[in-house]
């Protein structure tokens, strides 16, 4: 007995340690993709996100809390983004999980229902379910900046200022080339429903997962010759289109690359045929903010830095996970200021998410003015923007040509409110009364 009391003892000890430690840290699962045909944006996006997390360790975590991460390889595959989802929800050694991450509108569907049961924030930048703008009945799901109806509709009103205002886009032909997946077939509703409203006509056309194949899409595309195409690509299919638009003789200043077709992966893999490409951005490309600079300085030069080549720095896709990360933090830092400066749980992250208030004073703080847009989030809000600026591909790098597009919210806002309160009714959901909210 007297030689297990120092062990029992000593086992005790440990895992006070082991709680202690864990305590002090705020938890981040990542479903992250490093390989497959998306591993361009996969590991630049979850580079960028946690060189940031290591750049906040570096000066002190928020609030003396450390942040720490874990990664689960889904290879954008739905049924392994399930599966991380489910390994990683837990924590890690006793840190509470801040919110999820999974960079895929397919894996975001399918844990939809199961963050709202573990209440733990879905962000889904950029992209997702765009009724979950509606946080009266998605209150754990967040697509950050800009949903894909904005999208769609600030690319509307971009070529309608390059054809001299929306009167005139009755009778113009655009073709929208889509992802032949959730992510892609998201926006078809709504752009019919612009197409009537400006009475342009629309072809909606599908290019089967993953995309290397579009050669019957563009003889279709020069068949038609229509005034703009909007590429709704993501990973392989978007330098495919360019090069296969350049052999059927469309120009590529009248192709315009969604959210997840405008990064230098996108671009330059196509060589010639991709100058003078055109695509939305919701942060423009290079390192010239002090955040960029604070990440070389604390991790890049280091050594430390997440990604495999460290002159991915300041690019597109490395970029927007530095934005998700600056996000993710700001949530935390908010609730913290409600909550106590401790790890805090989902619900409560939740809380930090709805209360983002991002404007010039605050984003120079944080050494992101002109990387991050501003952004005010509320209860019913879990978008917050809905602008993108527009660049142009010049052969070696992004050059941005236009100031911020602002979607139309308030023609998409009663449509994002009838899908919601539709899946409200089919899934027995009481929608949460805002004014109550605090």
């Amino acid at each position: 007995m007297s030689f297990l009391k120092p062990i029992a003892l000593a086992l005790s000890l440990g895992t006070f340690s082991l709680a202690s430690h864990a305590a002090a840290e705020q938890y981040f699962p990542l479903q992250s993709y490093r390989i497959g045909p998306y591993a361009a944006g996969g590991t630049g996006f979850f580079g960028g996100f946690i060189d940031y997390l290591q750049h906040v360790n570096a000066n002190g975590g928020v609030n003396g809390v450390k942040l720490t991460w874990s990664e689960c390889e889904t290879e954008y595959v739905v049924e392994k983004g399930v599966e991380c989802y489910e390994r990683l929800k837990q924590g890690l050694n006793g840190a509470p999980a801040a919110a999820t991450n999974p960079l895929s509108v397919g894996i975001a569907y399918a844990t939809l229902d199961r963050s709202h049961a573990d209440k733990l924030p879905l962000i889904t930048i950029n992209h997702g379910r765009t009724d979950s703008t509606d946080g009266r009945v998605f209150p754990y799901a967040f697509p950050l900046q800009l949903n894909p109806y904005s999208e769609v509709s600030a690319i509307v009103n971009y070529i309608a200022q390059q054809v001299g205002g929306a009167d005139n886009l009755k009778g113009k032909k655009i073709v929208t080339l889509y992802h032949g997946s959730p992510y892609g077939k998201e926006t078809n509703e709504v752009l019919e429903k612009l197409a009537a409203k400006y009475g342009f006509e629309l072809t909606l056309l599908e290019v089967p997962h993953p995309g290397n194949e579009q050669q019957s899409q563009w003889i279709n595309i020069r068949r038609i010759k229509p005034d703009y195409v909007i590429l709704r690509g993501w990973g392989v299919m978007n330098p495919v289109a360019l090069k296969t638009a350049q052999k059927v003789g469309f120009p590529a200043d009248r192709i315009i690359g969604n959210i997840w077709s405008n990064a230098e992966d996108d671009a330059s893999p196509a060589g010639a045929a991709a100058k003078g490409y055109i695509s939305i951005t919701t942060h423009p490309s290079g390192t010239d903010f002090p955040v960029l600079q604070g990440i070389k300085k604390d991790v890049i030069d280091p050594g430390k830095g997440n990604l495999a080549d460290p002159k991915r720095l300041g690019t597109v896709y490395y970029n927007l996970g530095v934005v998700n990360g600056i996000l993710n933090v700001e949530a935390v830092r908010l609730a913290q200021e409600k909550f106590g400066q401790r790890p805090l749980t989902g619900e409560e992250v939740r809380w930090g998410f709805e209360n983002i208030r991002l404007d010039d004073k605050r984003l120079q703080e944080l050494g992101a003015l002109g990387l991050v847009q501003p952004l005010q989030l509320s209860c019913a809000d879990h978008e917050g923007g809905g602008a993108v600026r527009f660049q142009q591909w010049d052969g070696q790098a992004w050059k941005l040509i236009s100031d911020w597009v602002q979607a139309d919210r308030a023609l998409l806002r009663p449509i994002i409110e009838a899908s919601a309160l539709q899946y409200a009714k089919e899934k027995g959901i009481t929608p949460r009364d805002c004014s109550k909210e605090s």
